[in-house]
């Protein structure tokens, strides 16, 4: 209650300016709309100018106005110049109109006014709506009064801390989790929507005025810099497109839960169960299942410290698919070997390990795309309605797909009583292509910045960013390794752009075993790629690459029985 409490005060000033804002928002917009039907007349100015604000970061600028004009045939003052009242430097337009109604003012000119017919005392001078203005105020509405609103939901709607000395939870303690109370598990798909729709309006609003504040900074102030805040509402149209993908995945596939057999999932045992989809069964479509293990951690401190997740282990298989009541029944099982952390249900401090199943599918229209955080223990459990026929035809589509996924990443060959294998450059070429391109932008502007603007240090900064980027991601396209047996010498060469860099040599008799290790990561979103090597180690435990590339534990487990059968290594 305390915590509900404490965060409860600390939300309050959040929503309350997010309120604030928005009562102001809607009454400049309703304001619009009535003085829209105003009547304008011509009125004789008192006073006119601008008023500067001081203040200690910035200065605000007030147009003011006094002034007098007749109305069915009655005299009145006025002294309203614009829908919302007080200063601002959201551009330059209060000090534009300031200037204009002070011209009039000293050449004796009446200026137009625009009068209400039911309330003739009631006038303003300018009734133009300004967007960047309520764009802007807008922010305060969904950034504030979101963080407010989504605090106090947070904090009012989580269940109490439960007690952990509990015998239920000593013995079973994944039941602290609300959402493992039994074996169906729904999936994170209509939060991930909810959330894609929230961050995805939080970034347009706060990026919305941009472009309006950014015309006034290139073509009044010749400041070019201001270009790169471009990038944020573009970023925010991609978003916009992100929330609609995974609204039309929801809509299409609904609750979707997986019924885990067993329950929970097991460390030293099985992770298994089924998945029933509202799609007609399809012998040709494959839907691939990944589970991973990941730690969630905080790095830094203070404004810096965000939370971040690394994967520890991964593996991938193709579903057993056949026809069911509702379409299509999904059967799965995972060998999870022993020595992984198992799953926080109530996770204590910055670090927590937690499992994610993610399955996906191509499919005609919209994609399949789920992930499910499931429970998982040391329990040694094995699934107990899964058949084992079941079980070898999954493998069985699992190891076709993973022997066409070797084939794709290697290139074989024969040289006599040899073999080569190749792993030619131009792997990953879409992503390390984007991000080639995008280091270069950021390495560019980064350099017109400091030499162009004389922002030395920002620009540095900025364009080193940009340039190892640019680096680490023309290294990932152009480096190749090639393998290559002649005799009983098995040869090592790493390549980048066909220079050699490196090259190790083992004879066959000298390989004591092969060894598997998770090497690259890649993350988008909540899903991971965890990328294996498998290295030749000798009696002395001097090692030697001989693939890379290769996806998810069973991925390197197949790329093992490759190596072996090609390489002819006993």
């Amino acid at each position: 209650m305390k915590s509900r409490l404490f965060i409860s005060l600390f939300a309050l000033p959040f929503f309350g300016v997010g309120v604030v804002m928005l009562y102001s928002v809607g009454t400049m917009l309703f304001d619009a709309s009535r003085v829209s039907a105003w009547i304008p007349t011509q009125a004789t100015l008192l006073a006119a100018g601008y008023e500067t604000h001081r203040g200690d970061d910035s200065d605000t600028y007030e147009a003011y106005a006094s002034y007098r004009y007749r109305f069915n045939m009655q005299v009145y003052t006025g002294d309203r110049v614009a829908l919302s009242g007080g200063g601002d430097n959201i551009g330059d337009h209060q000090q534009l109109l300031g200037r204009r109604l002070s011209e009039s003012l000293s050449r004796n000119e009446p200026i137009t006014v625009y009068v209400n017919p039911d309330d003739p005392g009631q006038s303003i001078v300018d009734r133009t709506l300004r967007w960047g203005l309520v764009g802007f105020k807008s922010i305060f509405v969904f950034v504030f009064g979101g963080v407010g609103l989504g605090l106090l939901i947070a904090a009012w709607r989580t269940p109490a801390e439960k007690d952990r000395t509990e015998p239920r939870f000593v013995d079973a303690p994944w039941l602290m989790n609300d959402d493992w109370q039994s074996g169906e598990i729904l999936s994170g798909s209509k939060a991930a929507m909810w959330g894609a729709w929230i961050f995805a309006g939080f970034w347009n609003a706060v990026s919305a005025p941009l472009p309006f504040l950014l015309y006034d900074e290139v073509t009044n102030r010749q400041n070019y810099v201001a270009l790169v805040g471009l990038l944020f509402p573009i970023v925010g149209m991609g978003l916009l497109y992100w929330a609609i993908r995974r609204t039309l995945e929801w809509r299409r596939f609904g609750r979707t839960p997986v019924v885990l057999d067993p329950f929970p999932g097991s460390i030293g045992g099985h992770v298994g169960g089924s998945i029933d989809l509202p799609l007609p069964y399809s012998s040709a479509t494959p839907f691939r299942l990944t589970l991973t293990n990941i730690s969630s951690y905080v790095s830094g401190s203070g404004k810096n410290r965000r939370r971040k997740e690394r994967a520890l282990w991964q593996d991938e298989l193709c579903a057993h698919a056949e026809p069911s009541m509702r379409g299509t029944r999904l059967s799965f099982r995972f060998d999870v070997p022993e020595g992984l952390d198992a799953s926080d249900a109530a996770p204590l401090g910055d670090t927590y390990t937690l499992w994610r199943l993610n399955l996906s599918a191509e499919l005609d229209g919209t994609d399949l795309d789920r992930d499910f955080e499931i429970p998982v223990y040391p329990t040694a459990e094995r699934s107990r309605r899964l058949s084992d026929r079941s079980a070898r035809a999954s493998n069985a589509i699992g190891d076709s797909v993973q022997e066409q996924a070797i084939r794709d990443i290697v290139r074989v060959s024969s040289e006599g009583m040899g073999k080569r294998l190749v792993y030619p450059m131009g792997r990953n070429l879409m992503s390390n292509s984007i991000g080639m391109l995008v280091g270069i932008a950021f390495a560019y502007a980064g350099g017109w910045i400091a030499l162009e603007e004389g922002r030395l240090m920002f620009g540095l900064v900025f364009g080193g960013v940009g340039a190892i980027v640019a680096a680490l991601a023309f290294y990932m396209m152009f480096k190749s390794l090639e393998v290559s047996r002649e005799g009983n010498t098995i040869r090592s060469i790493r390549r980048l752009l066909g220079i050699r860099l490196s090259s190790r040599e083992m004879q066959v008799g000298d390989v004591h075993r092969l060894e598997k290790a998770s090497g690259m990561q890649t993350q988008s979103g909540g899903k991971h790629t965890v990328y294996y090597r498998i290295s030749a180690v000798d009696r002395d435990a001097n090692e030697m690459l001989l693939g890379e590339g290769f996806r998810g534990e069973s991925g390197a487990r197949a790329a093992e029985i490759f190596l072996i059968r090609e390489l002819g290594i006993v």
